[in-house]
């Protein structure tokens, strides 16, 4: 959904739950050793020579799957789903089940699937199991390393209590539904320990017009609210906005309609300032559709249905990917949404994007770059899943700017050029300015720059700004420059200068992160390490374009640098990810210092990266070569916030620099697990 929340309340809000509520972890088993291979927890120059750009490595390109080759891999996934649980350590009650496929050139499958438990479905259970051509299990990328296990499958609070509490909860969102449209026992591992849950579902509007898709999570035994998310994701033809396009459309007798054949049958519908329903398929004796102004409904009907083509043309020719689920099915548009409504969102329900008119009105939401940002929410859902709340709702928002953006470079419009700018078409708020920048996200009055302990607290149009600028950077660099005619000045969170390597290759990471990395709740440091990942196996762990992924993240305030960059010195790093059980045994992360002489300083910096929905529970020591503890935090039964993202400084004079060092993490107390990301040592 695309949402202008600056200037009025936003369709679609969603409340940071409170306390304990999901975990963001990742368990990488080849992709951490990637890294860890490629930084080689040694040294790191803070001025090392200037790498070179690297050729994407074809061994890691996904292949180009007809859809009967994708039926059969995810067939033969299917079948061996039970080996595959069993071999991956799941539990007896728990069964897999096959959402998606990718097959690299190397004979790689990357094999995402969702997860039972008892029958029940588990929400934040999903996974990627990476295979060898040898049928060897590669790594495991999971939404929740937590164990799953519930001890009662019976629930003590009634579905009519579950029920009552989301509806509630819609009507305060706007809704004015009295009944909710589903209730469903569920597992819920969102969030520190699984528990059997309700999940239910309120359809109906929102205050704005807007469809409204709450799902809420109730603990079956407490009563208590886990979590919410909304599943509604806001979002030749004369055209408004690309000029005159050549269309694909379908003669039936007489009539042409707006079908495109060529593109899974993907047909265009006019709501006529209805709500509800598919609305009528664009129809008319003559192929010539719409006069460019909001006079014809069929202009904004042409609006959407070339952004549509130039979506499914831009995935299919940058990606090898055959539709929104990969599968060669098209989806449908709808304009002339409700009265005024400015807005347009994606439903997975209807597998369908709908646009309103604007204010007034007169500026449908039908650009090009809002067909593609719709249209992404549906790839995004069709594979990381995402949740729309928090960090990984800011990068489900964010998945959608960056590949409407590229849509929109792709299509080479000259009406409509490619930019970093979002819905600069459609005057959304009125004052002809766009609705995002991505070079400096803050220049909307509400976007993060840079990622900060409480950024999933904003709404996610405004969290995504994180992601956003880190793209930009990736692909243009730092500073100011002037593309397609328009001016850009991007800064860095740590006033150093980033240096892009081409947006086709910044899509290309992001793609592969999000398609064989990510899961429903990775968080911005997850998203780091899937697209290190990504980038490592494209073009190579040693070369500019993985140097670049890193100094773009650092450049907005999410891990380090490169050379270790930041403070001057040289700086030693592990991005080998760790998982810290819950309320069990400290684990540790080493690094080996070599080739210095003497010892340590008295100022030795520590920088850490964990992931961790309760803080308070982690005690952090640095154990220095000798076997001597430095504590760098304490246990507090206070502090609930998420995650440990800081320096330390550390008195290690009495040290010898060279030899082995050890981040020690331990977790004290129960209901929570988390991983250890990365961390370094820098000798000012």
């Amino acid at each position: 959904m695309l949402s202008s929340t600056s200037r009025r309340r936003t369709s679609h809000t969603v409340q940071r739950p409170t306390a304990h509520r999901r975990t963001a972890t990742v368990a990488l088993a080849g992709v951490a050793a990637l890294i860890a291979a490629a930084l080689q927890s040694g040294a790191a120059s803070a001025t090392p020579a200037k790498p070179q750009a690297g050729k994407v490595n074809p061994a890691h390109m996904a292949l180009k799957l007809s859809p009967s080759q994708r039926a059969e891999l995810i067939r033969h996934a299917d079948a061996e789903k039970a080996s595959t649980a069993k071999a991956i350590g799941l539990g007896s009650k728990e069964r897999l089940a096959v959402k998606d496929v990718v097959k690299d050139a190397d004979g790689t499958v990357h094999t995402r699937y969702e997860r039972t438990y008892a029958g029940l479905p588990v929400l934040g259970g999903d996974l990627i199991v990476d295979t060898a051509k040898s049928g060897a299990t590669k790594s495991v990328i999971k939404a929740s390393n937590a164990t799953l296990s519930v001890s009662a499958l019976t629930p003590a609070v009634t579905k009519s209590a579950a029920e009552k509490q989301a509806v509630q909860r819609a009507k305060a969102l706007g809704s004015t539904k009295s009944a909710a449209d589903s209730v469903r026992k569920v597992i819920w591992a969102g969030s520190g320990k699984p528990v059997l849950a309700y999940e239910t579902v309120v359809d109906g509007l929102q205050d704005d017009g807007t469809p409204n898709q709450l799902h809420v999570i109730t603990d079956a035994a407490t009563g208590k609210k886990l979590f919410e998310f909304q599943g509604i994701k806001t979002g030749i033809g004369n055209t408004q906005y690309s000029g005159k396009v050549d269309l694909t459309t379908t003669q039936s007798g007489s009539n042409y309609t707006l079908t495109d054949g060529a593109r899974g049958g993907h047909k265009t519908y006019n709501l006529n300032h209805g709500s509800s329903g598919t609305g009528t398929l664009f129809s008319q004796t003559n192929d010539t559709w719409g006069n460019g102004t909001t006079s014809n409904a069929a202009t904004a009907g042409a609006d959407a249905h070339y952004g549509a083509a130039e979506t499914w043309d831009f995935y299919k020719n940058t990606f090898g990917r055959s539709g929104i689920k990969n599968n060669g099915v098209g989806a449908y548009s709808r304009v002339h949404y409700g009265n005024a409504y400015v807005n347009a969102f994606w439903d997975d329900s209807c597998f369908c994007m709908t646009y309103g008119d604007g204010s007034g009105n007169n500026d449908p939401l039908t650009s090009l770059d809002v067909a593609g940002h719709e249209m992404s929410h549906g790839v995004t859902s069709n594979t990381a899943g995402l949740e729309y709340s928090d960090e990984s709702g800011g990068l489900n928002e964010a998945t959608s700017d960056i590949m409407g953006t590229g849509v929109e470079f792709y299509a080479n419009n000259s009406t409509d050029v490619g930019d970093y700018l979002i819905g600069e078409k459609i005057n959304i708020n009125g004052d002809g300015t766009p609705l995002r920048y991505m070079d400096k996200p803050s220049k909307d009055g509400g976007s993060a720059d840079s990622w900060y302990s409480g950024v999933g607290n904003l709404d996610v149009h405004y969290s995504s700004g994180v992601a956003n600028h880190f793209f930009y950077l990736l692909s243009e660099g730092s500073g100011a420059k002037v593309i397609n005619g328009v001016s850009y000045n991007s800064p860095t969170s740590d006033g150093l200068p980033v240096t892009g390597i081409g947006r086709d290759k910044a899509l290309q990471i992001w793609y592969r992160a999000l398609t064989t990395k990510w899961t429903s709740t990775t968080d911005y440091a997850a998203a780091r390490t899937g697209t290190l990942a990504a980038a490592g196996e494209l073009y190579g762990t040693s070369g500019a374009e993985y140097k670049a992924v890193q100094d773009a993240w650092a450049a907005v305030n999410v891990g380090s640098r490169s050379g270790g960059g930041g403070g001057g010195g040289t700086s030693y790093e592990n991005n080998t990810v760790v998982s810290i059980p819950d309320n069990g045994p400290a684990v540790t992360s080493p690094i080996t210092v070599s080739g210095r002489t003497g010892n340590a300083p008295s100022n030795l910096q520590v920088s850490v990266d964990i992931t961790h929905t309760w803080r308070g529970d982690l005690v952090i020591d640095l154990v220095g070569p000798s076997g001597t503890s430095y504590r760098l935090k304490n246990f507090s039964s206070s502090d609930s916030a998420d995650n440990v993202k800081q320096t330390f400084t550390v008195n290690a004079a009495s040290e010898s620099a060279n030899g082995t060092w050890k981040l020690k993490v331990q977790d004290q107390a129960a209901q929570d697990v988390g991983t250890i990301n990365d961390w370094k040592l820098t000798f000012p």
